[in-house]
């Protein structure tokens, strides 16, 4: 679960007035219903941008292989675009991860116990009051990222890269005046296929390699505070 630490200059201190069990019950379940609530709107809000992420990828899919006349460069465009998707779904995760770190904290140590053997430990509440009283992100947006590319967005590069090679390699795929050899033994001059405009096909090609390279070290990138509470998560 996560830490807070407390701000400089103030101590963490708890003074509760005196309360029957069951109004500690009824402040505890009606504050849980509010905090799933809140995790769950902003759980949508990930399902929605993950929607839209696979929508790009299939359209531009069928844009670029759908006719020969298609340019590849419709198919780097979709690679900008999910990266700014799982830029805009980091930012919406950091979000999402305080409210379901507070829920998880309710349900282990309040739920849990109850329907446990175990008694409540009394530190859950101090943590989770600093948490209302001073709230901030439990994860970096880079840790946000890294953990949403891992989860979903890896594979939608990987489509797009696939698709890319086959575009730029298929004779059959290229349009009208391609160089290709003989009828026998065809194929496709992938520098000159893979140029863009002004751009060398060498560049084109040093420049995809670079970022999926950096793709895929991000991807294999493990959080500190990745979670370590059980292997239902998001």
């Amino acid at each position: 679960m996560a830490s807070f630490e407390p701000p400089p200059g103030r101590e963490l201190t708890s003074h509760h007035s005196a309360r029957s069990p069951a109004e500690v019950t009824t402040i505890i379940m009606h504050y849980y219903r509010g905090e799933m609530a809140r995790m769950s709107s902003w759980r949508a809000r990930l399902d929605q941008t993950s929607n839209w992420a696979i929508t790009v990828t299939a359209a531009m899919l069928s844009v670029s292989l759908s006719t020969p006349t298609s340019h590849h460069g419709v198919l780097l465009f979709a690679m900008v675009l999910v990266m700014l998707l799982l830029f805009i779904e980091a930012r919406r995760y950091r979000f999402f991860d305080v409210y379901r770190d507070r829920v998880r904290l309710v349900e282990k140590h309040y739920l849990g116990a109850f329907f446990g053997s175990e008694p409540p430990h009394r530190p859950w509440q101090d943590v989770l009051s600093l948490s209302l009283k001073h709230p901030q992100f439990n994860i970096t947006a880079f840790g946000a990222m890294c953990r949403r590319l891992r989860r979903n967005y890896i594979w939608m590069f990987l489509i797009l890269l696939m698709a890319w090679l086959l575009k730029i390699s298929s004779s059959l795929l290229q349009p009208a005046g391609a160089a290709t050899g003989d009828a026998h033994a065809p194929y496709v001059d992938v520098i000159a296929s893979a140029q863009l405009g002004p751009i060398p096909g060498w560049v084109v090609l040093a420049g995809v390699a670079t970022f999926y390279a950096f793709v895929g070290w991000m991807s294999r990138q493990r959080i500190s505070r990745d979670e370590d509470d059980g292997s239902v998560h998001v």
